[in-house]
C-alpha cells in the first residue's frame, strides 16, 4: 500500500514542482499585502467577501456582461470599473451591487461604449506602466491600491496611510503618459 502511495505521490512530483513556485509566489503576494494593508484582516476579508458577492451577481445577471466589469471594495464600498454597452447595464450593475450585504456604498465608474481591442491593449499596458511606476515609488504600499483604466481614464481604488501618499500616487499616475484623467477612490488609514 505505501509502495503504490509513494509511486502516485512521484508521478505528480513534476507537476507539482512545475506549480510550486506560482503557487509560493502567490501565498508570499497575498501574505505580503495581506501585512502591508492598512485595513483589519477581518475587513480585508469582510471587503473580498462583499466583492466575490458583487461578482457572482453580475455574473448570473442577464443584463449585465460581468466579465466587463471591475468590482473593488475598500470597507463595504464598492466600486464599479470597465466600459458597458448600455445605459441600462450600468445601471443594473450599480443596483445589484448595492444589494449586495454589508455594502455601504457604491461609486458607479462604469462608462457606456465600445472598446476596440486596440483600446483594450493601450490600457492593460498603461495600468502597467502606472503599476510598475508604484512598485518603484518608495513608501508607497502599492499592493494596497487597485489601478484600473478605461479609454485612458485611470482609478484608483485602495488605501493609503496618508494624505501626502494619495497625493503622491495622484501626481505619479497623472503624469504618466496616456492617462487622460483621473478617478480617486483612495481612502486614506493610517497605522
Amino acid at each position: 500500500m505505501r509502495a503504490r502511495l509513494l509511486l502516485v505521490l512521484l508521478g505528480f512530483l513534476p507537476w507539482l514542482m512545475g506549480c510550486g513556485a506560482a503557487v509560493i509566489t502567490t501565498g508570499a503576494t497575498t501574505g505580503y499585502k495581506v501585512v502591508t494593508d492598512p485595513r483589519s484582516v477581518g475587513q480585508q476579508v469582510d471587503d473580498a467577501t462583499i466583492t466575490s458577492k458583487v461578482n457572482l451577481a453580475l455574473a448570473k445577471d442577464p443584463v449585465t456582461k460581468a466579465r466587463k466589469i471591475d468590482v473593488d471594495t475598500v470597507d463595504g464600498v464598492v466600486t464599479l470599473t470597465g466600459m458597458v454597452e448600455t445605459e441600462a447595464e450600468k445601471r443594473r450593475a450599480e443596483e445589484l451591487a448595492r444589494k449586495v450585504a454589508g455594502v455601504r456604498a457604491v461609486r458607479n465608474n462604469l462608462m457606456v461604449g465600445h472598446r476596440s481591442f486596440g483600446r483594450s491593449l493601450d490600457d492593460k499596458l498603461l495600468t502597467a506602466r502606472i503599476k510598475t511606476k508604484l512598485i518603484a515609488e518608495p513608501g508607497i504600499r502599492s499592493l494596497s491600491i487597485d489601478v484600473d483604466t478605461v479609454d485612458g481614464v485611470v482609478t484608483l481604488t485602495g488605501v493609503v496611510k496618508s494624505e501626502e501618499q494619495r497625493r503622491r500616487v495622484i501626481e505619479i499616475v497623472r503624469t504618466t503618459k496616456g492617462v487622460k484623467g483621473v478617478i480617486d477612490n483612495l481612502t486614506v488609514k493610517g497605522d
